[in-house]
């Protein structure tokens, strides 16, 4: 199926939820002129609607969805405006947002996730960096534009509906809130809980605003943020504590993201803004940045974060042959960092992520990948300081700045094909061994720097005996 017309034949499928019409074919984003510094603000009118006055009890044990649903129906049809939820707790099923129309949970207002699969509606939904069969989110939007959920109130998934997609049960399972293909999102000040799947996850949005929010997604794999093929995103005074990765960009994976479907490009991620945040994470990485980046992702200014755990590095920038497109210009200023079992900065675009399958083949399925830039920087006992061994030679990093780094860590810096490097006024100390190893790697502040073997290279990527298509 063309992505262009999945979200259309979604519709039936989605007979459980009220419908204000079929949904608009899948937008293209426009070509980006250059970069804009915040969203624009979602749009929405005077007009504001209780739920209460639409049937919802509120009291644990309704369940309120077709009275939220409605409410929020009827305020779109008006022309749109607010849907308040009052103090109380409202069970409830999956909930459809429209355009103009804000969802504010007042304080002590919680919505609750039922666990009843069939409460959430089978569509197309992105998964691992492919379309596939799966449930929609607790909060979900096709198609809708300036819209968005602020608090402060609560939103709670129900752990039973986590998981991953397996042979006997092969339908993604819901996220937690998850726009697609919308446009002026808000979503601020308020606090979210949920395990075992994704919390957040824009999917081919543009002009995404995320403020203010305690996301928490402990005791098992559940990422908190997916920034996943959207342009112009502001991720601003969060604090995230997750199992999986506390905030993951991604733009899809192999031929069906990287190559042209129909008339769609490949979708970028691109223009990303993430400050003034607070990060734990207890299975993998703080930042991870990958490892589907087949659409490509540029442009992400991160600054003025803690990290305060991770399982594995702070920032995790990954990706593998087979995937292609690229990764650049990313900038990460004034971060402290801490208590990490790996480390704090892992480059590996050469194993990281599944293969799957109809991957980008030769070397035009290596990443290209430069410009990255980690300054002032303040690491507490970090077991590594960088690990950047995992870069291919027929791609190597060209541009890496290392500056303005101190503090303890036990190993220090190590790094394989890398051209122009800028390693500057590195003042660490406790590691052992040589602050600075390397392979094939040019640029300045490399005196001194001990040699290490080059990295172990995957096998190439085979051509395929016919070209990808969609299918």
């Amino acid at each position: 199926m063309k992505r262009r017309g999945f979200l259309k034949h979604a519709t039936q499928t989605l007979l459980a939820v009220p419908a204000l019409g079929a949904f608009e074919k899948l937008a293209v984003a426009e070509p980006f002129s250059k970069p804009k510094s915040e969203p624009q603000a979602a749009k929405t009118s005077s007009l504001s609607l209780n739920v209460r006055d639409y049937g919802a009890k509120g009291d644990g044990t309704t369940k309120d969805t077709t009275a939220i649903q409605q409410t929020i129906d009827r305020c779109a049809v008006l022309g749109g405006g607010e849907v308040l939820i009052p103090a109380g707790n409202y069970l409830t099923g999956a909930l459809q947002l429209r355009s103009h129309t804000l969802l504010r949970l007042a304080a002590d207002a919680v919505l609750t996730g039922t666990g009843n699969m069939d409460d959430y509606p089978v569509t197309q939904v992105r998964w691992e960096g492919r379309w596939i069969a799966g449930h929609t989110a607790l909060i979900y939007a096709f198609d809708a534009t300036d819209t968005g959920v602020v608090g402060p109130g609560k939103i709670v998934g129900n752990d039973a509906l986590g998981g991953r997609p397996r042979p006997e049960t092969p339908l993604r399972h819901p996220a937690l809130i998850e726009p697609i293909n919308c446009s002026n999102l808000r979503f601020e000040d308020f606090s979210t809980s949920y395990h075992l799947m994704w919390s957040l996850h824009p999917t081919l949005c543009r002009n995404v605003t995320i403020k203010n929010l305690t996301i928490r997604s402990t005791g098992g794999n559940g990422d908190g943020i997916d920034i996943d093929s959207c342009q112009h995103v502001v991720i601003d005074r969060c604090d995230i504590a997750t199992g999986d990765d506390c905030i993951s960009l991604k733009s899809g994976r192999g031929a069906e993201a990287a190559s042209q479907i129909g008339t769609n490009p490949a979708i970028t991620t691109e223009d990303v803004t993430i400050t003034n945040c607070t990060f734990a994470d207890s299975i993998f990485a703080c930042i991870g940045i990958g490892s589907e980046t087949s659409g490509g992702i540029r442009n992400v200014r991160i600054s003025d974060c803690k990290f305060t755990a991770a399982k594995t590095f702070a920032v995790y920038i990954k990706s593998r042959p087979g995937r292609g497109a690229f990764i650049e210009d990313i900038s990460c200023n004034n971060l402290e960092v801490s208590s990490n079992v790996g480390g704090f900065l892992r480059l590996n675009i050469l194993n990281s992520g599944l293969m799957g399958e109809d991957p980008v083949p030769g070397d035009d399925g290596i990443p290209t990948i430069k410009k990255f830039s980690f300054t002032n920087i303040k690491v507490d006992h970090v077991p590594v300081l960088v690990e950047g061994t995992g870069i291919h030679p027929h791609k190597p990093l060209d541009g890496l700045v290392l500056a303005n780094i101190t503090g303890t860590c036990a190993k220090g810096i190590f790094l394989a094909n890398v051209k122009n490097a800028d390693i500057r006024n590195v003042q660490v100390t406790g590691f052992a061994g040589s602050l600075l190893n390397i392979d094939n790697v040019t640029g300045k502040g490399l005196n001194g720097a001990a040699t290490i073997e080059p990295p172990k290279l995957p096998d190439a990527i085979p051509t395929p005996a016919a070209p990808y298509k969609p299918h």
